[in-house]
């Protein structure tokens, strides 16, 4: 006799597939927690001038705010997917929702930055834990073609709009109540989705494993700390310091190491035939230093908007929303329609281009700058060059994958994304406090000049990577092949094999 009991290995009777009404309940539940995921990664950069007031740290510290988060995103979200398999996935997504609630408290309640960022980590740990769950939670509760196709159309939109959520959300919070309910607000939400969830979402099977692998997530997201590490600790005296050579060099031999272990072990976390491939290890890259432009500029428009120009967090919020914009309409318009007209290749380095155009504007900012006549159109344009080159990316990063593989390439893009964002939030911000810093001791240290220091930092940390966004238009144009395009017709049944 099977066992239906949850967690249980076996085939069991999904909840949730009864009555319609359940069905798009577990749809909204899913959804909200999917949407948490996506909140945080943006919440908190417009709360981030007040919450170093009040915890007073320096701004070379300001990024591990950010990047706790993403590191351990990025770090474990693999590893996540190995656990979904073997405790099953609505098991694994409740105790993902529970923990990035009670994460969410402790950051919430950090009465210093240690302890915000050791919560913020948390908060990406469990977030790893729940990526992996909603897409097959919400794939066994549709098994209409028809419900599916709507399911997964509104999950996307409400994915897809976390960015600008979490940006409008942070600035009203800030502003209205105080910064620490940007993480509070998910502490509520989580208990919401927690209680629904045991009422309305399926318990589909779990599968075997041959081993969760814990030895190859820590190497993963230690090497990426490490790395993240040195960037930071650069801020503070330069990159030639030993500590910042150690991190650097203690980051790359554990990533060093992790890759060995992926080539040796008999059923990896990664296996690198995944990276094999031109034009996905191509579309890996182009993803990921495009969010080093988005996420890097979040944070130096946040404090430029705030502390430069006295924006309140709600005016902040209001006036970086055209980046997530431009990115949703472009993604849809642009990424979507000329996929079939055009070479991946084109779209992928073009978009890498029209986004490096839009930050060499911000490279040209001075005291006297206005939003409109700069901020405005370098945010259009970063937004539509990342909306251009994202639905061909991910369309190359899992083409050609065995159905086996097709989970971990999935996982793997999505990774990129937060690694770029990790280090190149990191990066980009050592560099404007060292060339903010530097301009002070060059020059007459009136209180004057303090607002022209902080834009010489901005743009010298936007040209560096208006630089790395060009040169690597030009490496993924080499590295993906030319293809010609597909007619029209033939694209959806390409998208559904995928």
């Amino acid at each position: 006799m099977t066992d239906a009991r949850p967690g249980r290995t076996g085939e069991s009777r999904p909840r949730g597939r009864g009555r319609p009404e359940r069905r798009w309940l577990a749809l909204v539940v899913i959804a909200t927690a999917q949407l948490m995921t996506a909140l945080d990664a943006t919440i908190v950069n417009i709360a981030l001038p007040s919450a170093q007031r009040t915890l007073e740290f320096s701004d070379g510290q300001r990024q591990w705010v950010v990047t706790a988060y993403t590191v351990c995103f990025a770090g474990l979200l693999l590893f996540g997917g190995r656990v979904a398999d073997a405790v099953g996935r609505r098991r694994s997504f409740q105790i993902g929702v529970a923990g990035l609630g009670l994460a969410s408290l402790i950051a919430g309640l950090a009465p210093t930055l240690p302890v915000l960022a050791a919560g913020r980590a948390l908060q990406g740990a469990f977030a790893a834990l729940i990526a992996p769950t909603v897409l097959s939670l919400l794939a066994v509760t549709f098994t209409d073609q028809r419900e599916r196709t709507r399911a997964f159309a509104i999950y996307g939109a409400v994915a897809s709009s976390g960015a600008a959520a979490g940006l409008l959300a942070g600035g009203v919070l800030t502003d209205y109540l105080d910064w620490r309910w940007c993480l509070f607000v998910n502490v509520a939400i989580a208990g919401a989705v927690l209680t629904a969830g045991r009422l309305v979402l399926p318990d589909p099977p779990r599968f075997g494993s041959a081993g969760l692998d814990a030895a190859s997530a820590v190497l993963a997201t230690g090497g990426l700390a490490a790395v993240v590490l040195g960037c930071s600790q650069a801020a503070a005296g330069g990159w030639a310091q030993p500590t910042v050579f150690g991190a650097l060099l203690g980051g790359a031999a554990m990533v060093a190491a992790f890759a060995l272990r992926q080539a040796r072990i008999p059923d990896p976390l990664l296996p690198l035939r995944i990276l094999a491939d031109r034009s996905r290890a191509g579309a890996y890259l182009a993803v990921a230093t495009a969010v080093v432009g988005s996420f890097g500029m979040f944070l130096l428009l946040t404090y430029h908007l705030q502390v430069v120009l006295h924006y309140s967090p709600v005016r902040a919020g209001l006036a970086v929303l055209p980046m997530t914009l431009a990115n949703a309409l472009s993604g849809y318009q642009l990424g979507n329609r000329l996929m079939p007209r055009l070479p991946p290749r084109i779209l992928i380095a073009g978009g890498l281009l029209v986004a490096a155009t839009g930050l060499a504007l911000i490279t040209r900012l001075t005291p006297h700058s206005g939003y409109l006549a700069t901020i405005l159109p370098a945010q259009i344009l970063i937004g539509s060059g990342m909306g251009a080159l994202f639905p061909p990316a991910y369309q190359i990063a899992i083409h050609g994958v065995t159905q086996q593989d097709a989970g971990v390439a999935s996982a793997v893009i999505n990774a990129a994304t937060q690694v770029g964002s990790s280090i190149g939030t990191a990066i980009l911000n050592t560099l404007a406090v060292t060339a903010t810093a530097t301009y002070l001791a060059t020059h007459p240290t009136a209180l004057s000049l303090h607002r022209a220091a902080l834009i010489h930092g901005y743009a010298t940390a936007t040209a560096w990577a208006t630089g790395l966004l060009a040169a690597m238009a030009v490496l993924v144009y080499l590295l993906i092949p030319a293809a010609r395009p597909q007619p029209a017709t033939q694209t959806q049944p390409a998208k559904e094999g995928n």
